[in-house]
C-alpha cells in the first residue's frame, strides 16, 4: 500500500469516526431533551394523558370554538412529541380525581365544569366573573386582591398553571388554560409549547400559576403574549370572605 492509498483510507476512517461521534452526540442530546420534556409534562413513553374539552358557552353541548380546537391541536402535538397517548374527554363527562394521568384542561369556568372544580379546590384565590348580567365585568379575573378586566380584542388575560395533587414523584400534573376568551386559551397553550424548557429550568416539576396577557388579539391573534406575573402564592391562598353587612 503506497502513501496515497494509505492517506485515503485513513481519511475515510477518520471521517467515519467523526460522523459516528457526531451522530451519537446528537442522539444523546435529543434523548436528553426528550426525557426532560417527558419529566416536565409527566408523560413517559406510552403513558396515558387526558385532554378535557370545554364547549361553546351558551351553545350546543358538543360544540367547541375554533380557537379552542386550535389549542387542543397544539396540545396533541406536545403529547405526541412525548411518545404518549391521549384520551379526549368532555368537561362534563369526567368524574375522577387527578394525579394518575397528566391532564390538560382547556377553557374558563363558564364553559368547562372541570375547570370550575379545579379553580375551587386548587386555586381558591383565583376567580372569574361568569355572571351573564355582569356587563363590562363579565370574564374579569380576580387574583388575590387584584382585578384583571378584559378589553375584548385589545387586552385579555389567561391563567396558565401546572399543578400536582401531592408531593409524590410519580404524581402526574394537571395543566390549566383558563382564559377570558377562546383565543386566550390557544395563546396559553402556544406559550407553554414555546417556553416549557425555560419553565422547567425555573420551576422543575413543581407547581406554578402564571398570569399572561394577550395583546391586541384582533390584529395579532394568539401570538403576542406577555407574562404579567407569577401569581402562584396569591392564586393558592383563599380569598377572604366578604364582610357581613351591618345589621345582619
Amino acid at each position: 500500500m503506497n502513501d496515497d492509498v494509505r492517506n485515503i483510507v485513513l481519511g475515510l476512517v477518520a471521517t467515519g469516526i467523526s460522523a459516528s461521534l457526531g451522530w451519537l452526540a446528537r442522539t444523546y442530546l435529543w434523548r436528553r431533551r426528550l426525557r426532560r420534556k417527558q419529566v416536565f409534562f409527566g408523560m413517559p413513553d406510552h403513558s396515558e394523558s387526558l385532554l378535557v374539552v370545554n364547549h361553546t358557552a351558551g351553545g350546543p353541548e358538543l360544540s367547541v370554538k375554533r380557537y379552542d380546537v386550535f389549542a387542543l391541536l397544539e396540545l396533541s402535538a406536545l403529547i405526541k412529541d412525548c411518545n404518549a397517548h391521549v384520551q379526549v374527554v368532555a368537561h362534563d363527562a369526567i368524574q375522577q380525581g387527578f394525579g394518575e394521568r397528566t391532564e390538560f384542561c382547556v377553557g374558563g369556568p363558564y364553559s368547562n365544569r372541570r375547570m370550575a372544580a379545579h379553580l375551587s379546590s386548587l386555586l381558591p384565590g383565583a376567580r372569574m366573573n361568569v355572571e351573564t348580567d355582569a356587563g363590562p365585568e363579565l370574564g374579569a379575573l380576580r387574583i388575590g386582591g387584584e382585578d384583571y378586566r378584559m378589553e375584548r380584542g385589545r387586552c385579555e388575560y389567561v391563567l396558565l398553571a401546572r399543578l400536582t395533587a401531592d408531593v409524590r414523584a410519580e404524581a402526574r400534573p394537571v395543566f390549566l388554560f383558563c382564559g377570558q376568551r377562546a383565543i386566550t386559551n390557544q395563546a396559553a397553550t402556544r406559550y407553554l409549547a414555546r417556553h416549557h424548557e425555560r419553565l422547567h429550568r425555573k420551576y422543575g416539576t413543581g407547581s406554578f400559576v402564571l398570569l399572561l396577557k394577550v395583546v391586541n388579539s384582533q390584529a395579532y391573534g394568539p401570538d403576542v403574549v406577555e407574562l404579567v406575573a407569577d401569581v402562584t402564592r396569591a392564586a393558592r391562598t383563599p380569598l377572604p370572605e366578604p364582610a357581613a353587612a351591618v345589621g345582619e
